[in-house]
């Protein structure tokens, strides 16, 4: 099988893109770990597949595989990348679309100076919605890792999310505190761990270790779900500016029960052809 794919970036959290309405995809999870690896294959933290909406509300339908090859629901800085490239492929020359994903719908929005909009709907703070394993909801909730006791809110941007406030994201144990956070049995499905430094009300630094992927240099949802924990805790507010190691988003979170919106730019790198 050879794959026509588009290698892209958003703040440097990597990507291969791959149209699968004009070509035959139909790769296993063994094939995405392949592609993944930086030595062998194409090297990225998510492949994206863009296909042909399954409903008429939808312009289309937007996948996500993490570098070790299980699907996921959710994926923001993939969806800045999805809408650049169905723009540049030509396979559209709306400014703003629906997708479906696996967690509901996306819109996203094409910016007049070349960034794009995403709302990425509603947080979902019930326990059991994210999922995460507590009787009751609270703000944060207190997790048992490596012998520590640690402070931690927990929610769901479409995939599930934990938040830790840092003193400093420089000398926070994101190595160490990362997986383990990740693999705790309190989150049956595991979790994206974030690592939150506030600046000041409108400003944060992140650092976030990814479910399948480990720490990236950017994560569009980690992004919201740490402006979403800083409002709830009553830190921030309505519009944060979030400084990743690849670069700004702009999250705007008005509160519970209304959608976070992100802004950020998306980079195309190369296209290329790979057999597998």
């Amino acid at each position: 099988m050879i794959l026509n794919f588009t290698k892209m970036h958003g703040l440097g959290n990597d990507f291969a893109v791959i149209d699968a309405i004009n070509q035959s995809v139909a790769l296993t999870s063994e094939q995405v770990q392949q592609l993944a690896d930086r030595h062998f294959g194409i090297g990225f933290d998510q492949l994206l597949l863009v296909e042909a909406a399954t409903t008429t509300t939808a312009d289309f339908r937007y996948r996500i595989y993490n570098a070790d090859g299980g699907e996921v629901a959710q994926c923001g800085n993939g969806a800045r990348c999805f809408m650049q490239f169905v723009r540049e492929q030509g396979l559209t020359d709306k400014a703003q679309l629906q997708v479906e994903t696996a967690s509901g719908p996306l819109q996203l929005v094409q910016q007049a100076d070349g960034q794009i909009s995403v709302d990425m709907g509603v947080p979902r703070l019930e326990p059991a919605d994210i999922p995460f394993v507590a009787p009751v909801r609270e703000r944060t909730y207190t997790l048992d890792v490596l012998d520590r006791q640690l402070e931690i809110a927990a929610l769901s941007m479409g995939n599930p999310h934990a938040v830790l406030l840092v003193d400093d994201i420089e000398t926070a144990p994101v190595a160490s505190l990362g997986p383990a956070i990740e693999n705790h049995p309190r989150f049956p499905e595991r979790v994206n761990v974030g690592f939150m430094q506030i600046v000041n009300n409108d400003s944060i630094r992140l650092r976030v270790f990814e479910r399948g992927a480990g720490e990236t240099l950017a994560c569009g949802s980690g992004a919201c779900a740490a402006v979403v924990a800083g409002r709830l805790q009553e830190q921030l507010l309505e519009s944060v500016k979030v400084i990743l190691n690849g670069g700004e988003l702009v999250v705007s979170w008005a509160g519970e029960g209304r959608p976070v919106l992100m802004t950020g730019p998306a980079t195309t790198v190369y296209q290329g052809r790979i057999e597998l």
